[in-house]
């Protein structure tokens, strides 16, 4: 599952960056552009972090790897979903955005445990 998450994230991940480097760069302020390509840049890490948990799990079949994926793709959902949010609602004009910008520390925090517990399931087999 991390495999096929990986790619459809990294190729997602093309798409959007493409899309903010030609049809967002029209619309959007520089703030809010590198606002966006954070966005991008940190869903391209954490789909190549999904391709190498999907890798590792092979031979490393132990829990806290199976829970690094889930945790990379909820911190993408969390951080780079929030980043693409913020930009598309200051797109339409809102003005507050309404807690959105808790979840990208969360989707952060996310990021940093599915890490952790990748390295303590690859320790686990020593």
């Amino acid at each position: 599952m991390a495999l096929s998450l990986g790619i459809l994230f990294a190729g997602l991940g093309i798409v959007l960056g493409a899309f903010g480097a030609h049809a967002l760069k029209q619309v959007l302020e520089t703030e809010q552009l590198q606002v966006f390509e954070t966005g991008v840049r940190y869903q391209m890490y954490h789909a190549f972090a999904l391709l190498v948990t999907g890798v590792l799990y092979a031979s490393f079949p132990f829990r806290q790897i199976k829970i690094a994926a889930a945790f990379f793709l909820i911190g993408i959902l969390l951080f780079s979903g929030s980043l693409y949010a913020m930009t598309f609602l200051k797109i339409e004009g809102q003005v507050g955005l309404g807690g959105l910008g808790i979840l990208t520390p969360i989707g952060g925090v996310f990021f940093v445990l599915g890490w952790l517990l990748l390295l303590l399931g690859v320790f686990k087999k020593k």
